[in-house]
């Protein structure tokens, strides 16, 4: 039983051993690395390829060729190989696409490149326009073959169309944002070396160069058209690939395109043969290994690069071709101002323009941080960022407006409260230079707390003025006021000493003062030299103690008390002395003749 169970262990090592080096040769054919979901609107890793990258331990170089499809890139890679089309890549016949996703050769080709050994993968792609896809899957192949390749053959049949250069610009700016979503903004895009492959017969006495440079030629635009403008916009974006550009052109290998497959180089045309060896030679001499971030890659860093980029690709949400790239960024344009409009809309207006500013310009940060983490294209981006920019200080000056109106309309009600006080002030009942300041103290207070916003100082400077007049006004007033008012009190309290309560001191009290006020002003000086006499300011202050303190204010109660003191004196001289008797305690009058305490005759 032992001998049997080591048996089985060894031939179990074998298979496993023999399967692993078979492996490799199996490395020889196309392999997928990226294929599209079941609804071809996404992409997605292909095991099986990415394990025929990573093996490669050298640095990578990278052909892609991308084009339309039904345009004979698979052939052109198989011829790119030397691969007939049963070796290679497959090569279709039908109306649908042959190749789906991106495929690569397993076996790379290995050349020596400045020196450094490196290894080049031939990646075919899924031709654009076939039925069957959004636009948007095709901009994500586009752009994933511009990212990962370090040599892009752009193949296009017999001539270059507006909407190829569009699509090319489009995939360059894809490849060129999600590049910067990964390895961050600020890190440069390296360009793939872009190889303009014309397959047409014949250029009209023109070099596929001259027929290139023509067509990213800028149109003029003496009139401003904005169609033109965008036609030229499209070739400003494709300045990044700049000098890296080369033209060629490769004749029609034979008029029997369906039998190509069969055929062996010496029923090819001797002309497509020849300019295809060219082509060879012209991809060796521009090739260079793929560089990232100043780096070269090997097998394992490109597929680790590579998922980097595709999940970007993915999660990132992008326009179409279909569609303009300044749609989609407007859309994300109508958000951020929202969000703009949103977050300052939370302000409570009023507010000084100091404040006001700080909430602009948190909120404006705020809608361009959205706007550079959504937007599309550095370049179309560009443009966009102005108008936000522009749209942004619009919302700002209405918000400003908004704050000067509710700053005036608060001011406005502080001050006419204030000047309603004053006026309140000017006619107390009871004249007080106290009450007066403490009220306008008050409004100085309330007002400079309450007032705020761009209005505040237009009003401080009114409202120092209108308080300024009513003081004087107040003081001008508070002598004369004060002065008729101690006269008018001074024969109340004799009519009340003598007639009321009967008590002399105060009746003779109230004389002095009234004969003090109305004789001193008449016989000496005038009345406003009494305002400045020591015996004035007596008076004054022990006015202004009684009438106003912050325990009483006596203009408030003065009605009250009295009635109060009214009632109390009636109820003294109605029941007081038929309780206590006719003996009083004070001083009183005393209408008693001498015959009053005799006998009562008969």
């Amino acid at each position: 039983m032992e001998i049997s169970y080591w048996v089985l262990a060894f031939w179990i090592f074998l298979c496993l051993f023999a399967s692993g080096s078979s492996s490799i040769e199996n490395f020889r054919q196309a392999f997928p690395i990226v294929e599209p979901d079941p609804g071809h609107t996404k992409l997605r890793l292909a095991r099986e390829g990415l394990e025929a990258i990573e093996r490669i331990t050298t640095p990578i170089a990278a052909v892609a060729v991308i084009g339309p499809y039904r345009s004979g890139k698979s052939f052109l890679l198989n011829q790119l190989l030397s691969l007939s089309c049963y070796e290679g890549f497959g090569v279709g016949h039908m109306r649908d696409t042959k190749t789906k996703g991106i495929w690569v050769w397993g076996t790379p080709i290995e050349m020596d490149i400045d020196g450094v050994k490196s290894s080049v993968l031939y990646l075919d792609t899924e031709g654009f326009e076939s039925i069957g896809k959004s636009n948007v899957y095709d901009d994500r192949i586009f752009a994933l073959a511009t990212i990962l390749s370090s040599v892009l053959i752009y193949n296009l049949p017999e001539t270059i169309r507006e909407a190829d250069i569009s699509r090319l610009s489009f995939a360059v700016e894809l490849a060129e944002e999600f590049y910067g979503r990964v390895k961050g903004q600020d890190v440069a895009f390296e360009p793939a070396k872009l190889l303009w492959l014309i397959q047409r017969d014949f250029l009209q006495g023109k070099s596929v160069q001259e027929m290139v440079n023509e067509a990213l030629r800028h149109v003029p635009n003496y009139d401003g058209d904005k169609n033109i403008e965008q036609v030229n916009q499209i070739r400003d974006s494709l300045a990044i690939m700049g000098d890296n550009s080369t033209a060629f052109s490769l004749p029609q290998p034979h008029l029997q395109r369906t039998r190509l497959c069969d055929m062996k180089d010496g029923e090819l045309d001797p002309a497509y043969v020849q300019k295809r060896d060219q082509l060879k030679e012209v991809v060796a001499s521009i090739i260079r290994p793929k560089i990232v971030q100043g780096k070269p890659l090997n097998g394992k860093e490109f597929v680790s690069f590579m998922e980097q980029i595709l999940e970007a690709l993915n999660k990132g949400e992008i326009p179409s071709t279909g569609s303009l790239v300044e749609v989609f960024n407007k859309g994300i344009l109508e958000r951020c101002l929202k969000l703009y409009s949103e977050r300052m809309g939370k302000v409570a207006l009023p507010l000084s323009e100091k404040y006001l500013l700080e909430a602009h310009e948190g909120s404006r940060g705020e809608a361009m941080e959205v706007f550079d983490e959504q937007h599309f294209g550095r370049y179309h981006a560009k443009k966009s960022v102005t108008t936000l920019d522009e749209e942004i200080q619009k919302i700002y000056k209405n918000f400003i407006l908004a704050n000067e109106y509710q700053s005036s309309k608060l001011c406005e009600a502080l001050y006419t409260r204030c000047e309603d006080k004053m006026d309140q002030l000017q006619v107390l009942r009871l004249p007080s230079m106290a009450k007066f300041n403490a009220g306008f103290l008050h409004c100085n207070q309330s007002f400079g707390k309450e007032c705020v916003g761009p209005s505040k100082t237009n009003y401080e400077q009114r409202m120092t003025k209108m308080m300024q007049k009513s003081r004087s006004l107040f003081i001008k007033e508070y002598n004369h006021r004060l002065f008729n008012w101690l006269v008018a009190f001074s024969l109340f309290m004799v009519v009340v000493g003598r007639f009321v309560i009967k008590f002399i001191l105060l009746e003779i009290g109230a004389w002095i003062l009234f004969i003090f006020l109305e004789t001193y002003t008449r016989m000496f000086w005038s009345a406003e030299s009494l305002y400045y006499n020591p015996v004035w300011h007596f008076i004054v202050a022990t006015w202004e103690t009684l009438v106003y303190s912050p325990i009483l204010d006596l203009d408030r109660w003065a009605i009250p008390i009295c009635v109060l003191a009214a009632i109390l004196v009636l109820y003294w001289r109605c029941y007081g002395r038929r309780k206590h008797g006719s003996r009083g305690l004070l001083p009183l009058y005393n209408n008693h003749k001498g015959g009053s305490n005799r006998r009562r005759s008969d």
